[in-house]
């Protein structure tokens, strides 16, 4: 039988066994959300910018001084 420090030695290792796991995990979650935040956002400025340049092109198209 091993003494009662080795146990508790031991059983405090396989306790944090899966912490790296877990804390990758939610890493990786959380780059998940940034990286879907970020493209909602890059959505959103790219249809803006798309719609004022089509309608600059129109407005210009239109002009009929020279």
């Amino acid at each position: 039988m091993q003494p009662r420090s080795d146990q508790a030695a031991i059983s405090a290792r396989t306790d944090q066994r899966g912490e790296g796991v877990i804390s990758t995990a939610i890493a990786v979650l959380i780059m998940a959300f940034l990286g879907v935040a970020m493209w909602i956002g890059f959505q959103a400025i790219w249809d803006t910018a798309e719609q004022e340049t089509i309608e600059n092109v129109n407005e210009i198209g239109n002009d009929s001084t020279p």
